[in-house]
């Protein structure tokens, strides 16, 4: 099962010690981590999976893979910019939002305009007339966002 984590190239050590305990409890339940491949929470996240033994796709947005961080298996240069954000929440099955900013949030929108589950840790939550805050399905912690995103996975392939 393929699971997009999205989030910041930054982000404080206690979101990136988050991030990474995600990406170990993706790996230890057999999901592989699609991303964008570069710094902070991506980073992250890819360092968990892979300590695990689990499997890391980054969808970077240049066209030099040398943009990586150090813990993508499978990098996908797309030279698209920011329009790879689409691609990054599209190849999962569910998304995991981890803080982040405004790339992170347009890979929210994305994600729940596609009819993506969404599963957030930390990170925005908005409302208008038509939308009500409740897309975004909250975790706790790690654990309690890669259940919610496995279990959501699951429910959508029936």
């Amino acid at each position: 099962m393929l699971i997009s984590v999205v989030g910041g190239d930054t982000a404080t050590a206690e979101v990136l010690a988050q991030a990474e305990e995600l990406g170990r409890e993706l790996a230890r339940r057999g999901c592989a981590v699609v991303c964008g491949g570069r710094g902070g929470v991506m980073e992250a996240v890819c360092r968990g999976a892979r300590a695990e033994g689990g499997h890391t796709i980054g969808i970077l947005p240049g066209s030099d893979r040398s943009d990586m961080n150090p813990h993508v298996e499978f990098p996908i240069v797309t030279g698209m910019g920011y329009a790879r954000n689409v691609a990054v929440v599209l190849s999962g099955e569910a998304v995991i939002a981890v803080d982040g900013a405004y790339g992170t949030l347009s890979e929210i929108a994305h994600a729940l305009a596609h009819g993506k589950p969404v599963i957030g840790l930390h990170t925005w939550s908005f409302s208008n007339e038509n939308t009500d805050d409740r897309a975004i399905i909250r975790a706790s912690d790690p654990q309690d966002a890669v259940e919610k995103a496995v279990a959501a996975a699951r429910s959508r392939q029936r």
